[in-house]
C-alpha cells in the first residue's frame, strides 16, 4: 500500500489545510482558467482534489468537476459542501490508479471524457515511474482529444536539488489561534530519485509522525513520460502568473495537451 493512502488525517491534514491560504488558491484559480482552455458546461476532473479548494470556486463558475481524493475525510467534506451550496460536484474517494475506469468516466457525462483535468497541490509527485506512467495514460484516456492537462510540482529536479534542504522547520498559525509546528527530516536517494520525508507535527501536547516519500524527475524525463501516454507538454511555468519555468524556480506548472487523431 502506498504511503499516501494513510497519511492524509489528523494533524497532517489539519496542517495542510492552514497553510492554503486564500490568496494561492486564488492564484491557482486563475492559472487554472488562463491555461485550460474550457467554458461554463465543460467537464473538468480535479486529481487529489483534497476538501475542494478548486473544485467547488471553478463549479461556481459553471464548471462540472469531478474530484478524486484517496482521504475519506477530505471527500466528504467536499462532498457535503456541493450538496449545501447545490454545486455540479461530483466527489469520488479511491487512489486515481486503481479506481475503476467506468466510475470515473460515468461522470463525465455520455461521452466518457473531461475537457480539461488538473492535479494541484505537489501530489504529482507521489509517484514512481512506473506508476506516474500508468497515471498520466489513465489520464490521457479520460481527456478528450485537444484536452488539456496542467500539474503541480515542486520535485521536479531542476527546482529540489539546487536548494535542497535535508531539513527544516516552520510554525503554521491556525485559526483559533493556535500555532502548529511542522518539521521535516529529508533523505535523498539519488539512485532511487526520490526524497524521503521524515515529518513531525506538534500541536499543543499533541505529537503526530509522518513519513513521505516524493519522487524527483528531470523536465526531460517528464516530457518523455507525457509524450508516451499521447500527452507531449506545450508550457512549463515558473509562477501562477504564467512565466517560462527557469532553473531553480521553486514551483513548476506543467501544461499538455492530448494528442488529436
Amino acid at each position: 500500500m502506498a504511503w499516501y493512502h494513510n497519511f492524509f488525517h489528523g494533524l497532517p491534514q489539519l496542517a495542510w489545510k492552514a497553510a492554503q491560504t486564500d490568496e494561492q488558491t486564488q492564484l491557482d484559480l486563475e492559472l487554472i482558467v488562463d491555461s485550460l482552455d474550457f467554458g461554463p458546461g465543460d467537464r473538468l476532473l480535479d486529481v487529489f482534489c483534497g476538501y475542494g479548494r478548486h473544485a467547488l470556486p471553478l463549479a461556481r463558475m459553471g464548471a462540472h468537476v469531478t474530484g478524486v481524493d484517496i482521504a475519506a475525510d477530505y471527500i466528504a467534506e467536499l462532498t457535503d459542501a456541493a450538496r449545501r451550496q447545490k454545486l455540479p460536484v461530483m466527489a469520488i474517494e479511491g487512489d486515481i490508479l486503481t479506481l475503476p475506469t467506468d466510475d470515473v468516466q460515468a461522470s463525465a457525462g455520455a461521452t466518457g471524457q473531461f475537457d480539461a483535468a488538473y492535479c494541484m497541490g505537489n501530489s504529482f509527485s507521489f509517484f514512481p515511474r512506473p506508476d506516474l506512467q500508468q497515471l498520466l495514460t489513465r489520464l490521457a484516456n479520460w481527456l478528450r482529444p485537444g484536452g488539456r492537462l496542467l500539474i503541480h510540482s515542486q520535485m521536479v529536479a531542476e527546482s529540489v536539488l539546487p536548494d535542497y534542504q535535508p531539513r527544516n522547520w516552520q510554525p503554521i498559525e491556525l485559526g483559533d489561534g493556535s500555532t502548529l509546528l511542522f518539521m521535516v527530516e529529508n533523505e535523498y536517494h539519488p539512485l532511487d530519485g526520490r526524497i524521503d520525508s521524515h515529518l513531525t507535527y506538534v500541536h499543543g501536547a499533541e505529537t503526530q509522525t509522518r513519513t513521505a516519500q516524493h519522487y524527483v524527475y528531470t523536465l526531460a524525463e517528464l516530457g518523455q513520460l507525457f509524450r508516451a501516454a499521447g500527452l507531449p507538454i506545450i508550457d512549463v511555468y515558473g509562477t501562477e502568473q504564467g512565466d517560462a519555468y527557469a532553473v531553480g524556480d521553486a514551483d513548476a506548472w506543467l501544461l499538455a495537451e492530448k494528442i488529436t487523431g
